[in-house]
Formats: C-alpha cells, sequence, structure tokens
C-alpha cells in the first residue's frame, strides 16, 4: 500500500513513523501529529482516456497503453488519492526544507500530480521524455513561470516566494499535461496517499481549522484539536456532488505546417 506523503518541520525528528522504534523524541518538541482519510461517498467518475495521437513521440512512448487523466483515483473503500490537506494558523517562523520538491515528465505526464512545498523551497522540474515540454505556472501569489524545455534532460528550478493553495502547473505543448502544488508558509501540510489517508506530524497545540482541496470536488474544512504527545484524528467525505474546479483535459493539437517543419509525419 503507498504511503501519504507527509512533511514536518525542519531541524526536529517529528517522523516517528519512519525513524525506527528506538527514536525517543520529547512530546514537547514534536508537538501533536493529525491523522485522517479522504473519502469519497459515491462511485467513482470514470476517468478520461488521453488521446495523444497528435504528438508522434508521446504517441510512441505510450503505444499499446490506455492512459488516463487519473483526476479522481478511489480505493475500493472510497478513500480519495491525491487530496492536499493544511492546517489553518499562524506558526512560529522557520527555514524551509533546502532540498527541493520535484516533479518529473514522463510519458508526456506530470508525476506526482499533486504535491506541497513550503514558502521558500525550490521547485524542480524535469524533462525525462525525448520530447520536447512547456513548464507553465498558472498561479497570481507571485509564483508564475513559464519556460521550455525542448529536450530529455533538461532541469528548470523555481523559487517559491509566496503562499499558493492550490498552484496549478501545465504543459502549453500537451493540454492533458497537469500538476498542481500546495505551498505553506509552514511545514503542517499532506497530500493523500492512494488509500486516501493522510498524516501531519510536529503540529503545536491548539484549536485550528483544517481544510482539504481536491482537484474535481474543491475544498472541505473541519476543526481540530491538537494536544502535545497525542495523535487527533480528521476525517473529510466528499459527495461527489461538489462544484468541480475549472481543471479540464482536452486533446493536442498540432497544427500540420508546424509537423512538417519538424520532420515528423502524420501517424495514427
Amino acid at each position: 500500500m503507498k504511503k501519504p506523503y507527509s512533511f514536518a518541520t525542519a531541524g526536529a525528528v517529528v517522523m516517528l513513523w519512519a525513524a525506527g522504534p528506538h527514536v525517543v523524541v520529547p512530546a514537547a518538541q514534536v508537538g501533536g501529529t493529525i491523522i485522517g482519510h479522504v473519502r469519497l461517498t459515491s462511485a467513482a467518475p470514470a476517468n478520461a482516456t488521453i488521446r495523444m495521437g497528435g504528438d508522434p513521440l508521446s504517441s510512441r512512448a505510450t503505444r499499446g497503453t490506455r492512459v488516463t487523466s487519473d483526476l479522481v483515483l478511489r480505493s475500493a473503500d472510497g478513500g480519495l488519492a491525491n487530496a492536499f490537506v493544511d492546517v489553518q494558523g499562524k506558526f512560529p517562523a522557520g527555514a524551509a526544507p533546502t532540498t527541493p520538491v520535484t516533479i518529473d515528465q514522463k510519458n508526456c505526464m506530470f508525476t506526482p500530480r499533486v504535491v506541497g512545498a513550503r514558502v521558500g523551497q525550490a521547485l524542480k522540474i524535469t524533462n525525462s521524455d525525448p520530447t520536447a515540454h512547456n513548464v507553465h505556472s498558472l498561479s497570481t501569489r507571485g509564483n508564475d513561470f513559464n519556460v521550455s524545455q525542448p529536450m530529455a534532460g533538461m532541469m528548470s528550478t523555481f523559487q517559491l516566494k509566496s503562499e499558493d493553495v492550490v498552484m496549478r502547473i501545465k504543459c502549453d505543448i500537451h493540454g492533458w499535461m497537469v500538476s498542481y502544488v500546495g505551498v505553506a508558509a509552514h511545514p503542517y501540510f499532506a497530500v493523500s496517499g492512494a488509500d486516501g489517508a493522510f498524516r501531519i506530524t510536529g503540529v503545536p497545540a491548539g484549536k485550528y481549522p483544517i481544510r482539504v482541496w481536491h482537484e474535481r470536488y474543491g475544498r472541505l474544512t473541519a476543526n481540530v484539536d491538537v494536544k502535545a504527545g497525542q495523535t487527533a484524528t480528521v476525517d473529510f467525505s466528499y459527495k461527489g456532488t461538489e462544484q468541480p474546479s475549472t481543471a479540464g483535459i482536452r486533446d493536442l493539437v498540432v497544427p500540420a505546417q508546424a509537423m512538417a517543419a519538424l520532420g515528423f509525419t502524420p501517424t495514427e
């Protein structure tokens, strides 16, 4: 079973589940833990099939496979993946991690689809495809960028300057490619895993609003009471009737003249 993404305070060992059974950390240092699930109580809609025929290289790389948009990923028991969960409140300032958050472009898809990052952290995006991509952030919070990556192996790094929940990134060449980055000023956020589970550690004691965002179903908000050294549980449930976001899937259309200029001939 795939583990959910989890983020913690820099300089403190707060991810006890990963540190091993022999690591002891004072409760005052780790704060409290929030766990929970994001669920979809209705059946998941069918994810659209992506037709890559407009780009010969994309089509060739995925030949024989059915590529879908993965807009809604629901487990057998209703867990909803790729939901960004963050705690709301004012927290002591802390240094952002020096390790960048990474997004890859492989087989003409962004991976991961949803990821979290800190203000001040670097975002590194790589082109692992033998075709051109364009990395375009639609941020309105100062995290905007728009760069071309015409060759495999190219990497672009961007400094995240301000909170942005949630920032959409697309490829202007391949319209079906999309990724989302939740940029927070603190480390108390997570992205739900394949089973819908999330875990946020090291949260200072207190009562906070906590919210979840999903690409199709939007936001839900709850309240949580965090106690030092203890675990609080918060679950979110979407009914499936919530207003979807404006994110969409469309086919790539490449003008014939442009294809000829690149030396490509039409393929099915």
